[in-house]
């Protein structure tokens, strides 16, 4: 019984032992690091990172010289800079993403054919070639008034005398005015361009995000085959 006990503890004792010796001294004993200079070089080791080095490249090891940890050099201020500029791209990117994936949805729950967006844009469009025609009767309205403006000042000017002020000012509002709505016909005008191209990019959008890949090939790519009608029953099998 005493024997057996004995053995107990001596194997316990060098289990202990073992585990000591595996295990490394508190504090990173045990330890080493080595550091490189700006070209990659490795240039010392010890146990502590000396403070001109502390930016460059690194690598650690246990007492056996085993590497154990890798550690790249800083950035340099170049990298930083194309480091952030990179991360406001991809930031810039999400933002785009999800922005038109916002339009794609709002796109899809106002119209549900392609027709209907033809539509839309037809009554857009007479909106506008309704305010151009009211405001070409107002450029009617606009020279009648300075035509006539100039007929009351003919004489006066036939005569070599001035012109009256208040005759002058009605004629120079006139003008004013006229010029105001040629700026806003022309405008106008620009404005059915622009949304012709605003619903043509519309269509588009929408028939990519409604109609299968399949049925938008490029023109002049053969269709699929048919598939192959199924072979006739024979006449016996007819006949049963």
């Amino acid at each position: 019984m005493h024997s057996i006990q004995r053995i107990s503890l001596m194997t316990l004792l060098l289990a202990c032992a073992t585990v000591q010796a595996q295990t490394p001294p508190a504090g990173g004993g045990g330890k080493i690091v080595c550091w490189k200079n700006k070209a990659g070089q490795t240039v010392g080791c010890g146990d502590k990172v000396p403070p001109e080095y502390q930016d460059n490249a690194t690598k650690q090891l246990n007492d056996r010289g085993i590497t154990i940890k890798l550690s790249d050099p800083a950035p340099t201020p170049e990298q930083k800079k194309a480091l952030q500029a990179e991360t406001d791209r991809k930031a810039a990117e999400k933002l785009a993403a999800a922005e038109q994936a916002r339009k794609d949805r709002a796109l899809l729950d106002t119209f549900t054919t392609v027709k209907e967006i033809d539509l839309k844009r037809n009554r857009d469009i007479q909106l506008i070639e309704s305010n151009i025609e009211a405001q070409t009767t107002n450029l009617k309205n606009a020279n009648d008034r300075q035509i006539d403006a100039r007929s009351r000042m003919d004489p006066y000017k036939k005569e070599n005398k001035p012109v009256p002020v208040s005759l002058q000012e009605e004629s120079d509002r006139a003008e004013a005015g006229k010029l105001k709505i040629q700026a806003q016909i022309t405008q106008k005008r620009k404005d059915i361009v622009e949304l012709n191209q605003q619903y043509d990019a519309l269509k588009k959008r929408y028939t990519e995000l409604t109609v299968p890949a399949a049925t938008t090939a490029a023109p002049g790519t053969a269709p699929a085959p048919a598939p192959a009608p199924a072979p006739a029953a024979s006449t016996a099998a007819a006949k049963k």
